[in-house]
């Protein structure tokens, strides 16, 4: 016993420890392994008793005379008549003798013979069992009515541009489609041609980084908003500053134009949306009510005119026109960094860190999640008229999605320009051009990339890989 005790203990891994349950495991469930359970006859008597009173209910009960057609001059029995059992059939024939009715037997399926049924000779039997079968027997089949995802060609990277010396913020698209124009943190306004993406224009003014853009329909005026808390008009025919509005207490991070109105809407750090008249430099109103800063803002020609996402992980749409808050979405759990307003439905998409989620318009209910989580910061998203959603990450992820399903249908990452940081695969914004054909990012690696669909891809060669989804949150 003594030398027993002085042996030394071999040390065991993880692994080793881990194999060893296994093993145990499996030599406790192997010989039970394939067997089916004894069928289980009260089991089967409830399921049948269940299967009459559901469908034969209606006839079950009829009187002899009825369900077997009145009089003798009846040849046949009526149809729901036949859908009695076989052994009704006959018991009922022999006690009346008299009946001239002729009642087809029942159909009757073709046996298996018995060697062929798995575990047929080898039944593990316990107790109070049923048939493994019954729940699928009793429940009905109901397919999904989610709706399938259209199919969309990939799109791929056709064009990289380089030109600013720092982050690259913010990005807006001339109505006429012919050129864009990109804000950064090199403090200026530069104007790229869409076609060729050479430069045609750099604008200098602010004196920090460049948060939001604008170009109005109307005029040819180009509307700009920084970390220097100013926001400038430029115009573009002169490409100077013709105006300036005075009124943020901290950095604007946000901007927008009302599609109708001549009016200008700025959101910062200051958790105030603020609204401007372009002609007069006139501060309107300040729509009040956020906790923190004010990321992401929309227009739009009717009520709510506005709407405004934020820090606070709050969304809000607004009465323009008395000033006040219409309804508050509570749903998300993060910052609402970026929103995109479909350019045809009457719904918009607003994401955060935990989702992607889609809301109609005008009163905010919410529709549904995205079918998948990017599981990063989303800085910026845009939305086409073919229903084609673009989302941009702050690890350099970019996803697209169908807007009707959800479906992620594309996952793309980005790849930084030599002499770049890893971590400098970022994407700060983005946008589709007029047409919803061509794709522009702005990333932190001081680039911008330009995107288009492959036209060589087809349905064939890109399938649809999608599931619907089993259980949806619907909050």
């Amino acid at each position: 016993m003594a030398a027993a005790e002085g042996l030394p203990v071999e040390p065991q891994s993880l692994k080793k420890l881990s194999l060893k349950s296994l093993k145990r495991s499996r030599d406790l469930f192997a010989p039970a392994h394939s067997l089916l359970f004894a069928p289980d006859a009260e089991s089967k008597r409830i399921r049948t008793g269940y299967k009459v009173r559901v469908e034969y209910g209606a006839v079950k009960d009829l009187p002899a005379e009825q369900g077997r057609g009145q009089g003798k001059g009846t040849s046949a029995a009526p149809s729901n008549a036949l859908a009695l059992t076989g052994t009704q059939d006959t018991n009922d024939s022999h006690r009346e003798g008299t009946s001239n009715a002729i009642v087809p037997a029942p159909l009757m399926l073709p046996k298996a013979p018995e060697s062929t049924i798995p575990g047929k000779n080898t039944t593990l039997s316990i107790a109070g069992s049923s048939d493994r079968f019954s729940t699928s027997a009793l429940m009905e089949r109901i397919p999904s009515r989610w709706p399938r995802p259209a199919w969309h060609a990939p799109w791929k990277n056709y064009r990289v541009i380089s030109g600013h010396l720092g982050w690259v913020r913010s990005i807006a698209f001339d109505p006429g489609n012919e050129w864009f124009c990109t804000g950064s943190a090199d403090r200026t306004i530069k104007i790229w041609d869409l076609a060729s993406g050479t430069l045609k224009l750099t604008l200098t003014g602010h004196i920090e980084q460049i948060r939001g853009l604008a170009v109005s329909q109307r005029h040819t005026y180009l509307f700009s908003a920084g970390d220097d808390k100013q926001v400038k008009c430029w115009d573009l025919e002169q490409n100077k500053v013709i105006r300036s509005y005075h009124g943020h207490l901290s950095g604007v991070y946000c901007l927008a134009l009302h599609p109708t109105i001549d009016i200008l809407l700025t959101g910062g750090r200051d958790s105030v949306c603020r609204v401007w008249d372009i002609r007069t430099k006139a501060h309107v109103s300040a729509l009040t009510g956020h906790d923190n800063t004010v990321c992401s803002v929309f227009a739009r020609p009717t009520d709510p005119q506005v709407v405004t996402g934020s820090h606070d992980t709050t969304i809000k749409l607004w009465d323009l026109v008395a000033g006040r808050t219409m309804c508050t979405l509570t749903h998300h759990k993060k910052s609402v960094r970026a929103m995109a307003m479909h350019p045809k439905e009457k719904s918009f998409a607003s994401a955060s860190a935990d989702n992607i989620k889609k809301f109609s318009l005008p009163k905010g209910e919410f529709l549904h999640n995205m079918l998948s989580q990017q599981k990063t910061i989303i800085n910026a998203m845009a939305v086409n008229e073919d229903g084609v959603m673009a989302t941009g990450g702050d690890n350099g992820s970019l996803w697209f999605w169908d807007w009707k399903s959800g479906h992620n249908f594309q996952q793309e990452q980005t790849i930084v320009q030599p002499g770049s940081l890893e971590s400098e695969a970022c994407i700060y914004a983005l946008s589709y051009d007029v047409s919803g054909s061509r794709l522009v990012t702005c990333e932190a690696d001081k680039t911008i990339k330009m995107w288009k669909e492959d036209l060589t891809a087809t349905p064939e060669t890109h399938p649809i890989n999608f599931k619907p989804p089993k259980d949806i949150r619907r909050y």
